[in-house]
Formats: structure tokens, sequence, C-alpha cells
């Protein structure tokens, strides 16, 4: 039996997110269906991140067992047979014990805000249109409140099952390059919802509703109520994974 890691890049958009569902399409069940049909056996991959309906990625991370004999290059030969918006980036053996979810990592998202007047209809898939006029500044120190090591509960979307709502972020910077804003965001785990929360909370102070030391007494709260809308699904993109 063999282990084998994967590093996948997708489009989300037309799919119900990562983890395998009954009545919905997933990247995850594409991937488990065209490995089974390429191996010649049931295949169950386990990824690292679940990302939600619409979330892209770039470099989520999945592992899978086999007992068939891997062809030399399977990234090559699964991207042909995969959907045009999930491409494999890198297929390798790893050790039959790396579990993706469980060893020490640090993952890194980017949340892209197109903030002008008007639309533009080529990035309406990978950003949120926002036309209020965004204090990149001020986004920027109220991030200062957010690193390091805290519970984050009041940016944790309801539905949740965990032990705790601690979770380390190690770095967030907020920037904008001509009409697009970028928060990135890197930490070693990250609550259901939490970076489109926490997105959707930094918008609210950029537009000025309030100050960014507010976002001290949000993270204090602990109260999911304290905190700003869910930012849309579309403008997040898991950028990638680093394993320790």
């Amino acid at each position: 039996m063999k282990r084998v890691g994967l590093v996948v890049a997708y489009d989300g958009t037309k799919y119900s997110g990562w983890q395998t569902q009954p009545n919905g399409i997933t990247i995850q069940g594409v991937l488990n269906d065209t490995l089974s049909e390429l191996l010649g056996e049931k295949i169950e991959t386990i990824g690292a991140s679940r990302t939600d309906a619409g979330v892209h990625a770039l470099g989520n991370v999945a592992v899978f067992d086999t007992e068939s004999r891997i062809p030399g290059k399977i990234s090559y030969a699964l991207n042909q047979r995969l959907p045009e918006d999930i491409r494999v980036q890198l297929s390798e053996e790893v050790e039959p014990d790396f579990h993706p979810r469980y060893c020490d990592s640090e993952k890194t998202y980017e949340y892209r805000i197109l903030n002008r007047k008007f639309p533009v209809p080529t990035e309406r898939l990978y950003s949120y249109f926002y036309h209020y006029k965004l204090d990149v500044d001020k986004m920027k120190e109220a991030t200062s409140y957010l690193i390091g090591r805290h519970d984050f509960a009041s940016f944790c979307g309801s539905g949740a099952q965990v032990k705790t709502t601690i979770r380390t972020v190690t770095s967030m910077d907020v920037w904008r390059d001509g009409d697009m804003v970028t928060i990135r965001i890197s930490g070693t785990g990250f609550l259901y919802n939490m970076v489109r929360i926490i997105s959707g909370t930094l918008i609210e102070i950029g537009n000025g509703q309030y100050p960014p030391e507010r976002m001290d007494k949000i993270l204090k709260a602990c109260d999911r109520g304290a905190a700003g809308p869910t930012a849309p699904a579309q403008g997040l993109t898991l950028m990638g994974i680093e394993f320790f």
C-alpha cells in the first residue's frame, strides 16, 4: 500500500465545496471518481482544507492510498481526465502516516475585493465587487489586533463543530493594486468561515463604519454577532499550505 500526495488547484465556481456530499458535485468527489477510474480501484482522498462552495484554491493538498502501480506521471494522466477547472500541480509518494489535516502546517488565504465604481465582468468569479471606497490603511491597522493566538469565536460561522475556537494567525496584510484590494492571512488553522468573516469585518472598517481599534473589542467579545458579515465566497482563494 502506498500513500500519494497531491497539490490541487481549482476554480470552485461550479462546485459545492471540497468535501464529498450526496446532493452536489464537489472537488473531492470528482477527484475520487477520476482516480478510481484511472487506477482501477476504489479511491478515497483526504484533503487538508475543506473549502466551501464557490471558494477557489491554488494549492490545496490531498492524499490517497492505493495498492495499484502508480503511473510515473500520474499528474499528467489525471489532468487529462479531470475537468479543466481542476488541475493537479504536483504528485508524489509520501510517508504512510502523513495526514494533511493532522500534521503541523501553515495555510495562506487571499481575499480579493474589486473596489471601483462599476463591476468588471472578467473579475466577477474571482473577487467581491464593492463600490464604496475602502481605506486600506485603516484595514491594515485593524489586522494588527488579530495576529497571534486568540479565541476567534467572534469570527466562527454558525454550525461549526469544534472543540475550541482558539487559533493562531501568524501574519496578515492588506494592500491595494489599482482597483483590487487584497487581504492576505496565514495561520496554523482556521475556523468555519473565519477568513470570510474577518474579511467582511475589515470591509466595514475600511468603509468607515467603525475605527480600526474596534477590531480588538470584536475579537474579545467572543460573539459572532459582534463581527461583520460573512464576505461572499468567490473572493476567497486558498493560496497554499506549508507543512512543518
